[in-house]
């Protein structure tokens, strides 16, 4: 039988808004989330994660702001009312968005504090499946453009937005191949 955090671990998987409930997400769920991406490993202890949470009018603010963005980069040719009307509605399908960003030091490569930004995030992931809370990480390539938005300094990037809502759906087994084509033993 698996420890607890092992079982997390397997059973941990991409919940989206279509399953999400109407039922709100409590601050102190949102903080405990968010103090389980705080406890990532970070080289140098930099931790590089930022996190701007959008709950109510702000899920309206972000997706309008997403729908602008799509209409504004996106060629006429390639541009549809349907996709800009999408960009809205999947950030006020959510409970909470949580846009990721990450703190680029300059101590450390760019690589080390994005990857340290990835494992707050996979901390986050874990957090939500304890309480019950679905979720999953987005970055669309809109979020290259959220920066005026968020406040972002120069230093900083936003690598996608983290949607979160309670849910009822079904537990079902992740979908991976087996490990060890995975692996080359050096012995």
């Amino acid at each position: 039988m698996k420890n607890e955090v092992l079982q997390a671990i397997h059973g941990r998987r991409m919940v989206n808004q279509n399953s999400f409930t109407n039922e709100e997400i409590s601050k102190e769920d949102i903080l405990t989330v968010l103090e389980a991406a705080n406890t990532a490993p970070t080289h140098k202890r930099t931790q590089p994660w930022r996190f701007v949470v959008f709950q109510k009018d702000g899920l309206d603010r972000l997706g309008t702001e997403l729908s602008r963005i799509y209409k504004e980069i996106t060629p006429s040719e390639k541009y549809t009312e349907l996709t800009e009307q999408n960009m809205a509605k999947k950030a006020t399908m959510s409970n909470v968005a949580i846009a990721i960003i990450v703190n680029y030091t300059g101590e450390l490569p760019e690589w080390e504090e994005l990857a340290a930004t990835a494992c707050a995030v996979q901390n986050m992931w874990l957090a939500a499946h304890s309480l019950n809370i679905g979720g999953y990480w987005a970055s669309p390539g809109l979020i290259n453009h959220l920066g005026p938005f968020l406040n972002l300094g120069e230093n900083q990037r936003c690598i996608g937005l983290f949607y979160m809502g309670h849910h009822n759906s079904e537990p079902r087994e992740p979908v991976r191949s087996p490990v060890e084509e995975k692996i080359r033993w050096e012995e």
